[in-house]
């Protein structure tokens, strides 16, 4: 890895809405510093600017001054049969489908690491076992998926 590029990380709703939520405020503060300074080329997805249509409106503006709408990663259907065995090993609950799908466009796109605030269903070692088992199986590389702490 070169040094002196940035590192391409894939951002969740709940990284966004962490800027403005007191328990997660001052790391993803200092997370959009690090990205301000380039040490970090965000990437998201139009699953996130859609999951982010009922967040309140700092939370959007943010979004939206951060993301270029042409630059948001797409949900493909390579990603989409990505997420579908996801789920088909329970790596994740059914109903939280989105989180798979997340994990797979970044897989797909080859984002090596996934930031989130969801420690339930992806800033988890036994998820990211699972989803990185499910990779390395069908020729995909492994991902990393942290929190904004970890960075």
């Amino acid at each position: 890895m070169d040094p002196m590029k940035p590192l391409s990380v894939y951002l969740d709703a709940s990284t966004v809405g962490g800027y403005y939520d007191e328990a997660f405020k001052v790391a993803t503060v200092q997370l959009w510093k690090q990205w301000q300074a380039g040490h970090y080329l965000f990437r998201a997805s139009i699953l996130v600017e859609t999951e982010l249509q009922r967040a309140p409106e700092r939370v959007r503006r943010l979004f939206d001054e951060t993301f270029d709408p042409a630059d948001l990663l797409p949900l493909t259907d390579e990603a989409d049969e990505l997420a579908a065995r996801y789920m088909e090993q329970k790596v994740v609950p059914a109903k939280y489908e989105d989180d798979a799908r997340h994990v797979a466009i970044a897989v797909t796109h080859a984002i090596p690491y996934i930031v989130s605030w969801n420690f339930k269903h992806l800033v988890n070692v036994r998820r990211e076992v699972g989803f990185n088992a499910v990779n390395v199986l069908h020729g995909y590389p492994s991902v990393r998926i942290v929190s904004p702490l970890e960075l």
